[in-house]
């Protein structure tokens, strides 16, 4: 839900500013773990704030996004000052370690940490699905965010949406709205 992944956010930034920005991109932009760890400054567009997501990091070796098509990812807010308060020139990687890249381990261990921290379940994958199932809560289009996700097939996209029960009550308010009455309530002896 939204309080755990802010929890999480809090704690991140309390601990490292490489911990926040994984966090940041892996919950407000859906990237993967290898995506976040290939992701290079020229990725970085501050004036049209996006991310352009090209490569990946897989058993050490650059590759391809696992879709092997480029995407681009629009940035929040949050993230985009994340970014710009991370910036460095050690290396051309965003997510760096004494101008060294950042491994899969180092990047698995900054997110468990954060997350025993925060009390909420660890994962670097799980942040994918808080981004997918934020972003269906909050009303987006289920395929502008398999877009921006970059699956192949919605029913992948579908998957990876999990909704809070609150955000199931209030679908079901929905039907409330405007109908002039209670569910189930007849018009004219007729139901609607």
């Amino acid at each position: 839900d939204f309080e755990a992944y802010e929890r999480l956010v809090v704690e991140a930034l309390k601990m490292d500013r490489s911990a926040h920005l994984i966090v940041l991109l892996g919950g407000q932009a859906g990237l993967r773990c290898g995506e976040m760890m290939a992701l290079e400054w020229s990725d970085v567009d501050f004036q049209q704030r996006q991310l352009r997501v090209c490569r990946s990091v897989w058993k050490a070796h650059v590759t391809s996004t696992k879709g092997e098509r480029v995407r681009y990812v629009p940035l929040t807010r949050r993230l985009e000052v994340a970014l710009q308060q991370h910036r460095h020139l050690r290396s051309p990687r965003v997510l760096e370690n004494r101008g060294k890249p950042l491994t899969q381990k180092m990047v698995q261990n900054l997110v468990k940490w954060a997350a025993r921290r925060a009390g909420v379940s660890h994962g670097v994958h799980i942040l994918r699905h808080t981004f997918c199932s934020h972003l269906a809560m909050r009303g987006a289009p289920v395929r502008a965010i398999q877009d921006v996700t970059g699956h192949a097939n919605l029913s992948t996209t579908q998957r990876y949406m999990h909704l809070s029960p609150a955000a199931k009550e209030a679908a079901i308010r929905l039907l409330d709205r405007g109908d002039g009455g209670e569910i189930g309530e007849t018009k004219r002896g007729v139901m609607n």
